[in-house]
Parts: structure tokens; sequence; C-alpha cells
């Protein structure tokens, strides 16, 4: 609850946050909501500046070996950051740098972290979130397989889910539930494995769901993880903070300490890239809300419609072309390419997910 409660005002002290809205998708009353708005301390302890003109040195440099205690991955800028907004201690991240060397916490593998990733980003909250899985462990008698959503523009972390496997309907109920709180994303870029794709370039039933939704589905290119950069990061950054030397009894313990550190990533960590803000500085949940039923598929006037028949086959102009599975019993759209003869898109919604040239497939009788 205390995770919750955290990450809910986090966003509701957004400048546009309605507060209404978010009690709702946060499955509290209004009355709450304001509540915890209205609380001056959401912790046990109070993360308000405290000015200390008369601390010692010993003193200081105990706040910083706490800080990294609980905090192994962090590095000498971050905890500079949090010292001086949580406790007004105004320490050169050099400084903190140093007192971690002479308490030997600096690690010769801690500056693997600290690699050059090339930076760029979507230029407001929702217009990309990155999806994911972080490959999978040992957790009891099964495995976990952790699922990672984040939000291209923050970097705030959406979704940490112990999944029990990856299959097509464990992630749609998991997304369903994100969908209800956060909103509608304008785009999904994952991968091409399964579930998100079907390797060979076709779309899934996920993609189905997601562009019956307004969602624009893109994937990373073969062998480049680094269009999902950002959640590759993630990645990284999940697994020398919390998943290094960890073991969990079962999924249900894995998930409680997911929320735990969630909750510190989003909320308390400070992002370099973000100007030593935090993700939850910069994020604000979409205005676009999880409708109650799907809306209906409508195309042009001037598109050949056709529904998709067993087997992914479309009928079209004497020929019978084969596209995704996925859409069996759906329409789509049959669109000529403005510059290309005999060649035509498909599309489905408002993406295109196919093409076709008539010239190179030879006509059938009806």
């Amino acid at each position: 609850m205390k995770d919750l409660r955290e990450e809910f005002v986090g966003l509701a002290r957004q400048a546009d946050a309605n507060i209404s809205e978010l009690s709702r998708r946060f499955g509290i009353s209004r009355k709450t909501g304001y509540k915890w708005l209205g609380r001056p301390e959401l912790t046990d302890q109070s993360r308000r500046p405290q000015h200390s003109p008369t601390k010692t040195a010993p003193a200081l440099e105990a706040n910083v070996v706490e800080l990294r205690h609980k905090h192994p991955a962090w590095g000498g800028r971050k905890i500079a950051q949090v010292l001086y907004r949580d406790k007004a201690i105004e320490l050169a991240p050099s400084t903190v740098t140093e007192v971690l060397r002479r308490h030997g916490l600096i690690r010769p593998e801690n500056s693997e972290a600290v690699k050059a990733w090339q930076r760029f980003e979507q230029p407001r909250p929702n217009a990309l979130w990155q999806m994911d899985f972080k490959g999978h462990f040992a957790v009891g008698s099964g495995r976990c397989h952790p699922l990672t959503v984040l939000d291209d523009h923050s970097r705030f972390d959406i979704a940490l889910r112990a999944l029990g496997g990856e299959t097509a309907e464990v992630v749609q109920a998991e997304l369903q539930r994100v969908f209800e709180r956060y909103g509608l994303p304008e785009r999904i870029n994952t991968d091409n494995g399964a579930p998100w794709g079907s390797g060979g370039g076709g779309i899934t039933a996920l993609n189905v769901w997601w562009i019956r939704l307004g969602i624009w589905v893109s994937r990373s290119r073969p062998l480049h993880p680094q269009t999902n950069g950002k959640d590759e990061r993630f990645h990284r950054t999940l697994k020398a903070e919390l998943l290094v030397d960890q073991q969990f009894e079962d999924l249900s313990s894995a998930q409680q300490h997911f929320d735990r550190w969630r909750t510190e990533y989003n909320c308390l960590r400070p992002h370099e890239a973000l100007g030593m803000q935090t993700p939850a500085d910069r994020y604000t949940v979409s205005s676009r809300g999880m409708p109650r039923v799907l809306p209906p598929i409508e195309y042009g006037p001037d598109d050949e419609v056709r529904h998709v028949q067993a087997c992914g086959i479309v009928k079209f102009k004497a020929r019978r072309l084969r596209t995704s599975y996925a859409l069996h019993g759906l329409p789509v759209a049959m669109r000529p390419h403005p510059k290309l003869d005999g060649v035509y898109d498909v599309y489905f919604c408002h993406q295109r997910v196919d093409r076709f040239d008539l010239n190179e497939v030879e006509s059938v009788s009806t």
C-alpha cells in the first residue's frame, strides 16, 4: 500500500493531473486520493529537507555510507543528489565518490554500469512505450519471467511484473490492468520474438489487440537491441540493483521485491539522463483511457474491404493472398500503392500490416 501511495502522490502532483480520474484508475476514492495528496509524510521517515549546519565530517560520511548500503549500485552523483534533496546535505559528487573509496565501497565492476548510451527520447510521456521480458530465472520450483514496460520520454517504469510464462494470454491480462491505470500509449515498440512478433514480420494476436485500441505497433530491427535501448538499460539497472545474488521463494515473493524496488526507481532514484530528476517527476498518465469495449473497425469509402479467411487467406482480384493468421475473421482494407502499378497495401484499422504485388501472384479460378 505504501508503494501504491507513493506512486499516486508523485503522479498527482504533476501540474495537469486530474485527481478524480487518477483516483479512479488507482482503484481508490476521490476522497482517499486527496487525503493521500495532503499528507506531509508518505514513508515512516520524512523525506523533507532538513538543514544540518552543525553536522561533523564523520556524520556526513555516515550518511553517505548508509545510503550506499541501502542502494549498493548507486554512484557519487546519485547519492549526492539524494542527500541534498532529502536532507539538505550538500556534497560534491567527487567528494561522495572519495568517501565510498575510503570505505572500500567501490568495486571495479561498478564502473561497468557507467557506459555511454546514445540518448534520444520522445517529446512527451506516452508517445512511446518500450516493452520486453528480462530473461528468466529460477524461483522455487518454477521460473520467473519479468515483464517490463518503460515510457521512453520519462524512463518511468510502467510495469514490472513477475510472470510464470511469456504467453500472449498472460501478457494481455497484465497489460489490461496497465492500460486501465496508466491509459493508452501512442505507440508500443518490441522485438520480433514471441509473444510480440511472429518472427517473420507478421502481426500477432497481441498486435491485433493493440491496433484495435488505436495504438501504433513497431518492432526493433533484428540484431539491433538498441532500438529498445532504454528498456535494455533498465534491465541492466534492475539486474545490478535487485537481481544480483538475490533469490526469491516464489513469484509472489519476487513481485513484492519488484514492487518495492520499482517505487524506488520511479519516485526516489535520480536519473542522470533526466538531469537528476526522477522518472515520476517527468511522467504523467495518458489522457487516452482504456475503453470498456473495443471500438468498431471502420474504413474509408474508397477502400476495398475484404475479410481474412482461415489460415490468413485474403481473396482479392482473383488471387489468394496469405497474410497473418491473427487477422482471421477480421476485415482489412486493400489500398493501391500510389506509385507502383499492381501493388496493394493491406491495412488493418490505421496500420499497414502487409503488401502484395499482384504481378507476382498467379490468378486462380473462383
